[in-house]
């Protein structure tokens, strides 16, 4: 089980591609603050029929994508 487990779930049950989200919503959604270590969880949301897109230090946001 991962720590961002019920954000994956928030973009699965979302379906929108392109999904931008900011680093304030995730945090909402996931319940923690979203830091470095996200890029190590960021592959599990692949088995969420998603992956992480474009990641915008300057905007805050993060932007998913539904994998084909």
């Amino acid at each position: 089980m991962s720590k961002y487990d019920s954000l994956w779930e928030y973009i699965q049950k979302d379906g929108s591609t392109p999904l931008k989200l900011t680093f304030e919503e995730i945090q909402k959604i996931a319940g923690i603050p979203i830091d470095h270590s996200f890029l190590n969880y960021k592959k599990g949301l692949m088995e969420y029929g998603y992956q992480v897109g474009k990641i915008s230090l300057k905007e805050q946001t993060v932007i998913f994508h539904k994998i084909r």
